[in-house]
This record gives structure tokens, sequence and C-alpha cells, in this order.
């Protein structure tokens, strides 16, 4: 499969804008020969024409993904995507509003994990992004 480069790299430019360098990063040196092609899949289909489109910014984008992962149980997706959508500009508060809503339409065994993620994905999110000095409390 050949992907075009410039949905690449536009691809790898948003997807390290939302999950962060360290993530992206990771996600490829894990890519073996075989995996390689899904990562520049995801990169270039995801990222680069559907993340980079200009009908929903990426905080409505985050939050729906948030709700869909839920739905579709990916618990190492919506991990990833809580942090996202941290980064996006998502509050908490607006992160437990999602959640809440698929309670009624996913179940509550899907909204309580997903809340169980969400606040393990936060509280390390604010470890990370804490400035130095600073003492949560």
């Amino acid at each position: 499969m050949s992907v075009d480069d410039s949905r690449l790299e536009r691809g790898n430019r948003v997807r390290r804008e939302v999950l962060g360098d360290a993530h992206v990063d990771r996600s490829m040196l894990k890519a073996t020969e075989f995996t390689r092609v899904i990562q520049e899949y995801v990169t270039a289909s995801c990222w680069g024409d559907v993340w980079s489109r200009p009908g929903l910014d990426r905080r409505t984008r985050s939050l729906l993904n948030l709700a869909m992962l839920t739905a579709l149980n990916r618990p190492h997706e919506f991990s990833v995507h809580v942090r996202g959508a941290l980064n996006n500009g998502c509050t908490e508060a607006d992160i437990q509003e999602v959640l809440l809503q698929t309670a009624a339409y996913c179940g509550a065994p899907a909204a309580l994990e997903a809340f169980r993620l969400a606040e393990r994905a936060i509280t390390e999110w604010r470890e990370e992004n804490q400035p130095a000095g600073i003492v949560a409390g």
C-alpha cells in the first residue's frame, strides 16, 4: 500500500499535536515490518484526512472519539484519546459529561470502565503536564 507523502506528513503533524511526540514516537518505534503499514494508514487516513478537516474542531473530535471508543470497548485507544482530549482543551467536566452520556446509550458497564480509565489517564496527564515545583493537592 502506498501512502501519499503529503497526507502522511500532515497526519504525523496533527497526530503529534494531539497525542504528543512521546506517544507517536513510541508507536512508531514499536512498529514492525508487519505493523508499519497500519501505522502509516492510520496516520495518513485518520489523522491526515479526517482530523485535519475543517468541519469540526479538535475539541469536538476528541469528545466524539471518547464516546465512540467507550461504545466499542477499546480501552487502550480510549486512554490515549483522553490524554489527547486534554491536550485539545477539553476539561475534566467535558469528559465526565460525555462519559455520563455513554452510560445512557452504551450501558453502565461500558461507562464505568471508561470513567476508571479516564481518571487514570487524567491523573497521569496532570503529573506529566504540571509545572516543576508545583505540588498537587
